[in-house]
């Protein structure tokens, strides 16, 4: 059940059973929706603990329809914000359950939930608006890789799997191309053209994995600039927030996706990709936050493919909102019939503009070593 701003006291039958099984530093006495996230279901709650001591919990349940394992979900999970707590004071911390679990199960519905500590003094924004904040995301990101390089006890479980395996992404582009469920593929030669045409592309950082080249890491695999808190002082990335989506995967998926959204120019369903392209001063930024923290832990082939990754990124979006238009729409949420070929259209129009730029970013990420010696 959804809980409405307006809803008054429903918090108190919905939520307070549900809150009852956390270990909480006092007595919950309000709560309410927090955020504007499409997945999982948020609430805040507020408590007065002893003294009058004030504290807010995140409390959260999660989609067992998209996260459909979810006890491995949470083991992922607490794994990385048991070993980013012993080296950041303001990571991600979980609340355990009475019994000293990670996440509680409600017998009657079937509903997964979870709590965290709230991350006070920090926010989160949706667009990079400047240059400071792209290198902020970007240092947050970087310093998450490097910081879960040790991360103890075996590799974590892959909870989507193939989730950014590019060759997988490509055939089922191929096979939505053939299938031609809605008979849309007549209108869309020329996107269809786009993406054969890069088909090798989609194997180069497959091949490096292959070839021992770069290694399988721990990734965020959502790196968006609102997957990070940032300091309401100072601005400084403080924390990363959302870890669903952690498991093994390479930095490059991870630093890609973060060119594929904090240095583009526009939104990704902009109407008119004309004014898509790769932002080089933000491109810049997002490599010396990254190097500055993950630098140490980077080998030459991951800092060689850096803009690339951008471009790997794009064109993986790209053929994912183009497979799901020629399907019907079945997967992304739309607003319109066009949405997802506009969002297919921009990712593409990233692609050739990281094309066009591929030298200037390619010198870029050499100058950032130079300076910094990474």
């Amino acid at each position: 059940m959804s809980i409405s701003a307006e809803s008054g006291q429903d918090w108190q039958r919905v939520l307070a059973p549900v809150a009852a099984e956390f270990s909480l530093d006092g007595r919950v006495v309000d709560a309410a929706p927090y955020g504007h996230g499409h997945i999982n279901e948020t609430y805040v709650l507020n408590c007065d603990g002893a003294g009058g001591r004030h504290r807010r919990y995140v409390l959260q349940k999660i989609n067992h329809r998209v996260f459909r394992q979810v006890p491995a979900l949470m083991e992922n999970v607490q794994r990385v914000c048991t070993h980013l707590g012993r080296k950041s004071p303001r990571s991600l911390a979980l609340v355990p359950t009475d019994d000293g679990g990670s996440v509680w199960r409600n017998g009657a519905t079937g509903d997964w939930w979870r709590c965290y500590d709230f991350i006070e003094g920090a926010h989160t924004v949706d667009q990079v608006a400047n240059e400071a904040q792209a290198r902020e995301a970007a240092r947050a990101f970087g310093e998450f890789q490097s910081q879960l390089a040790d991360l103890p006890g075996g590799r974590l479980h892959e909870t989507i799997p193939r989730f950014h395996h590019t060759r997988s992404r490509f055939e089922a582009l191929r096979a939505a191309v053939v299938a031609d469920e809605c008979s849309r593929a007549g209108e869309v030669r020329d996107e269809i053209a786009f993406a054969f045409a890069r088909e090798a592309d989609t194997d180069v950082l497959l091949g490096l994995l292959a070839r021992g080249e770069v290694d399988e890491r721990v990734t965020h695999n959502d790196t968006k600039i609102n997957n990070v808190m940032l300091d309401d002082a100072t601005g400084r990335g403080i924390a990363v927030i959302d870890l669903d989506t952690v498991m093994p995967g390479l930095a490059l998926y991870d630093f890609g996706e973060l060119v594929r959204t904090a240095a583009s120019s526009t939104v990704e369903d902009d109407p008119d990709s004309s004014r898509m392209r790769v932002q080089l001063p933000l491109f810049r930024a997002l490599v010396a936050g990254y190097l500055e923290t993950a630098g140490d832990v980077l080998n030459a082939a991951e800092r060689a493919h850096l803009g690339f990754a951008g471009k790997m990124m794009a064109l993986e979006n790209g053929m994912r909102f183009l497979a799901d238009y020629l399907q019907g729409d079945v997967y992304y949420r739309i607003r319109h019939p066009r949405h997802n070929l506009d969002r297919c259209r921009t990712q593409f129009a990233l692609v050739r503009s990281i094309e066009q730029e591929t030298r200037a970013m390619e010198r870029i990420v050499q100058e950032v070593e130079n300076r910094i010696g990474a």
